[in-house]
């Protein structure tokens, strides 16, 4: 499941919507839905995305997290490190071959380095 597909699957059930009607509203089918949710699709449309915020009647920060967790869920990431350093190359390959042995908090802590690298980037 991606990051997108599980805040998508929680807000629907949190509104008693079922996939079924949920799909039909978006104009897609049960199938492609069911799909996006566990990451069987790529990263899902602006259109859907806005379409989804619509539906469910996200706004303000939900809206935005919504918007930000659709750009973060493809599955299948690609990781352009030319002109980066070496270890960046060497980093991006580890992660693609270890990714599946990460247990969650192994997940958790690597995405707080990058949240406090991104903080210091911004800042």
């Amino acid at each position: 499941m991606t990051p997108f597909g599980r805040r998508v699957r929680a807000l629907r059930e949190a509104r008693g919507m079922s996939l079924a009607q949920m799909a039909e509203g978006l104009g897609v089918t049960p199938a492609y839905l069911s799909a996006l949710e566990h990451g069987k699709r790529g990263r899902p449309t602006f259109t859907l995305v806005q379409g989804t915020i619509h539906l469910l009647g996200v706004i303000w920060d939900e809206a935005d997290e919504l918007v930000r967790l659709a750009d973060l869920s493809h599955p299948r990431a690609v990781v352009d490190t030319a002109g980066l350093a070496p270890e960046a190359t060497l980093l991006a390959n580890r992660l693609a071959h270890e990714i599946a042995a990460l247990e969650g908090e192994d997940l958790r802590r690597l995405t707080a380095i990058l949240d406090e690298a991104a903080r210091r980037g911004s800042g």
